[in-house]
């Protein structure tokens, strides 16, 4: 496992909480042999307990080294091994290849992968097929919803995807769910990332571009051939955010410009509309946008941090199939991981 931020330190709560549930009720015992952060790892074949996880890296970890790290796990050639990539780091993902050469399953939130050029993700799955390996990311969109199982399912049962539309960040959604033009939206931006909803530069989820690569990864999903740049971005930040130097800067910036965000909201609610900000996939277009929708579209009753996804598709056309459900929150997305974790067991 490397990563153990607010997703991962929650996965290994999670993993010691429910070990006499799953060796009781699945006959599975999960061995963690390995951890690693940025600064320290732990390698320890006979297994880490996940409850004194931190002890046990303060303790014995040694200096952290991805490579020695992938090294020494092939080389420990472990029955059912999986590699758990908690993190939102894209240089991680440059070693998938090489673990699933090796007939190591991949488990990951980890949307880089996925939502990089299209030969990459294709040879992604398609090692993972030769070599008989799982490579799962579930929660890519959707914290731990059954979003992408769900289409993939879709798919191959020989159904045809006609569109999928999707508020498709809890972050935003929580935003715009909270925001009213009483308080600033800088202020409740700023409470989103206090309780763990966005990325640690906000921008990351209001540029659009957060959305725009789960938007991608189900229009893959789906059969498009769609490369990052035919995805259409209608952000919803001012230039002078984007601009911002750091994330402090950000803020100033995004301070600033309230006159901007209030507007959007007093001109939507005049209309007895919500905002809400959306990926489409439509007649082979991909496209990111700040909508305002009526009580007549599901995503107006929309509350908290809930995500909707909807799939019009050839079997659910008139009535669109959709999955609604929590979108961000670290126990949602762990709690992801560790269905793809015991699936693949």
């Amino acid at each position: 496992m490397v990563g153990h931020g607010l997703v991962g330190a929650t996965l290994l709560r999670q993993m010691a909480e429910n070990a006499p549930h799953i060796r009781k009720n699945r006959k599975l015992k999960i061995n963690l042999a390995a951890l690693s952060n940025s600064r320290k790892m732990l390698i320890q074949p006979e297994g880490i307990d996940p409850e004194f996880w931190e002890e046990s890296l303060d303790k014995s970890g040694v200096q952290a080294n991805l490579d020695t790290f992938v090294d020494q796990m092939i080389a420990q050639n472990m029955p059912n091994s999986i590699f758990v990539d908690n993190t939102s780091n894209p240089d991680i993902v440059n070693y998938y290849e090489r673990i699933l050469e090796e007939s190591i399953n991949i488990v990951t939130p980890n949307k880089n992968a996925n939502s990089r050029d299209l030969t990459s993700y294709q040879n992604l799955k398609e090692i993972a097929a030769n070599k008989g390996v799982r490579f799962l990311y579930e929660t890519n969109v959707g914290a731990g919803l059954p979003v992408i199982n769900t289409l993939q399912d879709l798919m191959q049962s020989g159904d045809e995807i006609f569109r999928i539309e999707g508020v498709l960040s809890g972050t935003l959604s929580f935003i715009f769910n909270q925001y009213d033009a009483g308080n600033s939206f800088a202020s409740i931006v700023k409470e989103a990332k206090r309780l763990g909803y966005t990325e640690p530069d906000p921008r990351e989820d209001l540029s659009g571009a957060d959305v725009a690569r789960k938007i991608l990864i189900l229009a893959r999903e789906a059969g498009s051939q769609a490369e990052p740049q035919d995805v259409q971005i209608e952000t919803l930040l001012p230039q002078s955010c984007l601009d911002a130097s750091d994330v402090d800067s950000f803020f100033e910036a995004l301070e600033k410009e309230e006159s901007y965000f209030a507007n959007l909201y007093l001109q939507a609610n005049a209309e007895s509309k919500r905002l809400r900000f959306t990926g489409k996939l439509e007649n082979g277009k991909v496209s990111v946008a700040l909508q305002a929708v009526g009580m007549d579209h599901p995503f107006y009753f929309l509350s908290g941090s809930d995500n909707m996804i909807s799939y019009t598709t050839r079997r659910y056309e008139k009535n669109p199939l959709v999955v609604r459900g929590p979108g961000a929150g670290a126990e949602v997305t762990a709690a992801g991981v560790f269905a793809d974790i015991i699936r693949i067991s």
